[in-house]
């Protein structure tokens, strides 16, 4: 019958839809690369998707964030995002949570209800925690390297964690995996060098601040402010739910059904 992923299925086959139907993903942190990999799961018949940030949209999300519009300013993001899911499909099982993933919240979660877990989120000691929670698990895990600071779209490929480069957090996580006996990580990553950012005062956040009230972590907390541009995430976002519905479905061009 003819239905919203009957495009999809002509590529992949009516038994991978099946399983995409029955598949249950977790995206941890769906702001410029979470978001766009959170929609194109929705769009391929993903039938639970579970979607963790804290955060809320801001006006400086707008240039990259697929959830930020001028609409959806103030609003969490988990709240804008199971909107659009349910726009997508009905049908879909939405859990969310209102949680910064770290080492003190990871017991809010069972993992092994999941199918696949994709880390979207921006610090090493969380992303640290959802592979060993993952790997404990035994289901599989893909994690996002840096992406901001860049714009070449087009540099970013798939390859286990040991067998990068140039990326200074890819460096920081083999060596922080390496530690932790952690033998093989699915990643998506750049050898493009980042760029540094611009240090212009009048457009800091670290100066300017406008997150929303009751913003759990403000910017002018972090470390570092990154630049950002409309390209490079969202294409990291999308490779990255790429490689979860070719896992998922055992994709296989020459043996569909």
């Amino acid at each position: 019958m003819l239905n919203q992923f009957s495009r999809t299925q002509l590529v992949f086959g009516k038994g991978a839809m099946e399983v995409l139907k029955g598949a249950s993903v977790a995206v941890f942190g769906i702001g410029g690369v979470g978001g766009y990999t959170v929609e194109a799961l929705a769009r391929s018949g993903v039938g639970r998707i579970d979607i963790i940030d804290d955060d809320k949209i801001c006006l400086t999300n707008i240039n990259r964030q697929l959830l930020a519009t001028r609409d959806t300013v103030g609003k969490y993001k988990v709240d804008v995002a199971e909107e659009r899911i349910h726009a997508i499909n009905p049908d879909c099982d939405v859990r969310k949570y209102k949680t910064f993933y770290m080492p003190d919240t990871k017991d809010d979660f069972d993992f092994t209800e999941y199918d696949y877990i994709v880390d979207a989120i921006d610090t090493v000691k969380g992303k640290l925690e959802l592979v060993i929670n993952a790997k404990d698990a035994g289901v599989p895990i893909i994690c996002s390297m840096g992406a901001g600071n860049k714009v070449d779209a087009a540099a970013f490929e798939v390859d286990d964690i040991y067998n990068t480069s140039v990326c200074p957090l890819a460096r920081v996580m083999r060596y922080e995996c390496r530690k932790r006996g952690i033998k093989k990580l699915k990643v998506v990553y750049s050898k493009e060098k980042p760029i540094r950012p611009i240090e212009d005062m009048s457009i800091s956040c670290r100066k300017h601040c406008i997150c929303p009230p009751d913003t759990a972590r403000k910017c002018t907390e972090r470390r570092d402010i990154p630049g950002s541009t409309a390209f490079v995430p969202s294409v990291v976002g999308l490779i990255i739910a790429g490689e979860v519905i070719k896992d998922l479905t055992n994709f296989d061009r020459e043996n569909r059904e």
